[in-house]
């Protein structure tokens, strides 16, 4: 049995309950999410050929500084840095370091700021240069399941909607869905109820309600679905060397719909690739 707790009132912790949220939540996201959205614009610039990932790290960090915010995953569960960074066959939770990005390379970049108590959570995939058509391929497909699952978003579906729709068109596309992480809740949490599958029927999982805020970020692979966490604890890999890219927004349940809340203030949601059509 599914439970939901209004959040005004809910515990601070994930005690399996879903939030719903009020009117000033959702404007304490749109602040904390449109942060995080900045930033990833401004990387934009910094990605390139010969760029380690711990420079970009040091700018996710330098930038909230100076916006009065702080990246939750620094010392989250022991996690040092204050972005991910998933190059390739990276699936996700890559950990940044001093190695430089090199031509043709895809990176994952994954900000989550805390801005006042709200968790703003985003990533987009970056072309590092000039890239192959296979992996502009990959990214094109992802971002469009990502956008599609979004598109399922309203009031009295299921959370197996969004999963239906991503992994329809994704396998449509000759790709796979990574099973092993998930979308998640948040908010006053950087992870909370419920999970966000990415694949599975329209009819699965709990129902959405108006104020529910969560975040959908799919992990879609060139090869097969499998993957496999490195000894480090946190990177995740594709086990057979396929190249995986992954989009994440974070979106609040509306009476219509969803409001995306990272949305690009610059129109970078999928930097380094050609504009959409229409």
């Amino acid at each position: 049995m599914v439970n939901y707790i209004e959040a005004a009132t809910a515990p601070a912790k994930n005690t399996g309950a879903i939030r719903i949220y009020g009117q000033d939540a959702f404007a304490g996201m749109r602040k904390a999410c449109q942060l995080t959205a900045r930033c990833l614009d401004e990387l934009a610039a910094i990605v390139g050929p010969g760029v380690p990932t711990d420079t970009i790290d040091r700018f996710v960090f330098e930038f909230g500084m100076d916006h009065g915010a702080y990246p939750a995953t620094l010392n989250y569960r022991g996690y040092m840095k204050s972005s991910c960074t998933s190059i390739n066959h990276v699936v996700c939770h890559g950990i940044p370091n001093d190695k430089p990005l090199r031509e043709g390379d895809i990176v994952n970049i994954d900000v989550t700021y805390v801005l006042e108590g709200w968790h703003g959570d985003s990533s987009r995939m970056y072309p590092v240069g000039e890239i192959k058509r296979s992996a502009e391929r990959l990214l094109e497909v992802t971002y469009e399941s990502l956008m599609r699952g979004i598109a399922a978003v309203h009031p009295g579906a299921r959370t197996g909607a969004i999963g239906e729709a991503i992994q329809v068109y994704a396998e449509g596309e000759r790709c796979s869905v990574v099973r092993d992480f998930c979308g998640h809740g948040v908010g006053s949490l950087f992870h909370d109820s419920p999970n966000i599958l990415h694949y599975g029927r329209a009819s699965d999982g709990p129902e959405l309600r108006e104020g529910m805020i969560f975040t959908i970020e799919p992990m879609i692979n060139l090869g097969k679905p499998h993957v496999k966490v490195l000894g480090d604890g946190w990177t995740a890999v594709t086990r057979d060397r396929s190249l995986s890219a992954q989009y994440e927004h974070t979106v609040g349940v509306t009476a219509t719909g969803c409001e995306i809340f990272t949305l690009s203030p610059g129109g970078l949601d999928r930097p380094g690739l050609p504009p959409l059509q229409g």
